[in-house]
């Protein structure tokens, strides 16, 4: 039996296919005393390499990630826990999709049944007409291509390590990259958990100031008595307990970026400072006179409404028209769509090696349910739950249950009359409060009849008056 060997030769297609067929690893375990002929599985236009252990599947395999396998196990000669450990790393490869023969009896070998649950697409017993084998490998490659473009996707979307490519994050990272271009200080607005600092990061990266330091701080996370000297340092026996001078966030971030993350929660006497700094370029360290001058680019960011804390008084005025000099919104994950899908698949693949067993992707309950759940905690909730899945997981597939989400928060999508009716409703509410009521007016404001309104009207349980009337009717 020829080792590590492809019996077919071909310039490579798509995904490292050579252009005559897909590619086949026939492997076996224990002693290989019977051996597949498989040649009329090359006539059929798989290239064929065999394998006749467990490191030379994966050196086939590492050759390129991105090309896709399928992979026939020849069990028949006996599996053990050590063969499972020696296969591992190969059985968890991404791109291949496993399909493992066995004699039937071996169905109530518990290893086996482990092997085939865990890691493997289908099974059969062996030997079986080439044709089943042709149709059962098939769909094990198939699977195996999904996932090799999956990674692909996840790997190149988005902007620096964000990920996504919905209309919302290609906005935002358009935004980003005109920001990275400028000097002035940038606001980051949005929910918590969005990534707020991934974009600071980001803007950073792609300015002139990349080569120094980026310095993150949580304004929000630090005691209001202490903000002033980790924002600006104190000098040596400024205050019991102060044995040397300590260098203060601004001075450490000089010639780079200071990203003051929760800038909402800042102290007012604090923001004071800060206002002083921005108008002047510099500061003094607590307990000293020297004028200390830096050159700092600031980014903040707050999931607080900061024009809603200037109306309160809880956050200055002129420090906010000085911070918010370019503003970009960092979506919630809720508005991402499609970006629910890459996040999950990118915490998956990250995360696949800490549970016990390898899992192959998300049940289509589970789906669901990351797309009808709605992510308080946003990505930073998502990459959680996938996390804790990966490791509680009972079956080779995530589910809905794995996740915790609740089964009564992801009820069925909402059909497309279902959605017309809610919007249709939803217009005639707003038109008849803008019109106080007025039917002829919001009619008009429609572009529909009194007759038809009337009739919308009833239809959604939102008629209280005769429309003979030609009076005014609330909104039920």
């Amino acid at each position: 039996m020829a080792n590590d060997t492809n019996t077919t030769s071909g310039d490579p297609g798509p995904h490292g296919s050579t252009a005559h067929g897909r590619e086949l690893i026939y492997a076996t375990a224990g002693t290989a005393g019977r051996v597949l002929a498989l040649g009329g599985l090359q006539t059929m236009g798989w290239n064929l390499r065999r394998a006749p252990d467990a490191r030379s599947v994966q050196r086939i395999l590492q050759r390129d990630p991105r090309q896709p396998f399928a992979a026939l196990l020849d069990l028949r000669e006996g599996f053990s826990h050590q063969d499972l450990a020696e296969y591992g790393p190969a059985l968890s490869a991404s791109n291949a999709g496993w399909v493992a023969g066995v004699d039937a009896a071996q169905l109530d070998d518990p290893p086996v049944r482990r092997l085939i649950r865990d890691y493997c697409y289908d099974y059969v017993t062996l030997p079986c007409p080439e044709a089943v084998l042709n149709t059962v490998i098939g769909h094990a490659h198939g699977m195996a291509a999904l996932a090799c473009e999956r990674g692909v996707a996840v790997s190149q979307v988005g902007f620096d390590d964000m990920i996504g490519d919905s209309p919302a994050m290609l906005a935002l990272c358009r935004t980003l990259r005109k920001a990275a271009l400028t000097e002035a200080p940038v606001f980051i607005a949005g929910e918590t958990g969005t990534g707020k600092e991934l974009a600071a990061m980001a803007v950073h990266r792609h300015s002139r100031r990349h080569a120094n330091p980026f310095v993150a701080i949580n304004c929000g996370a630090i005691p209001q008595n202490l903000v002033q000297s980790e924002l600006f340092g104190y000098e040596r026996g400024a205050f019991t307990g102060a044995q040397t001078r300590k260098l203060g966030r601004f001075e450490v971030a000089n010639g780079g970026t200071l990203f003051l993350d929760e800038i909402g929660d800042l102290p007012l006497e604090s923001q004071a400072s800060l206002l002083r700094f921005l108008q002047e370029g510099c500061f003094e360290r607590l307990g000293g006179h020297e004028q200390i001058r830096v050159d700092v680019r600031i980014i903040s960011a707050t999931h607080h409404d900061l024009e809603d804390s200037v109306a309160k008084g809880s956050f200055r005025a002129d420090l906010f028209h000085r911070l918010c000099v370019l503003r970009l919104h960092q979506p919630p994950l809720r508005d991402r769509g499609a970006d629910i899908d890459k996040l999950a698949d990118y915490a998956l693949k990250r995360y696949s090696q800490e549970g016990q067993r390898t899992l192959k992707g998300f049940a289509p309950c589970a789906r669901h349910a990351l797309h009808s759940h709605r992510w308080p905690g946003n990505v930073r909730e998502l990459i959680n739950r996938v996390r804790q899945a990966v490791v509680m997981a009972e079956g080779r597939l995530i589910t809905a249950a794995d996740l915790h989400i609740d089964g009564a928060e992801t009820g069925p999508p909402p059909t497309l009359d279902e959605v017309r009716d809610a919007a249709t409703r939803e217009a005639i509410e707003r038109a008849l409060q803008r019109n106080r009521g007025r039917l002829v007016d919001t009619a008009r404001e429609l572009g529909v009849s009194r007759v038809t309104l009337y009739r919308l009207m009833g239809r959604h349980g939102l008629r209280e008056s005769d429309p003979d009337s030609g009076g005014t009717v609330s909104v039920a």
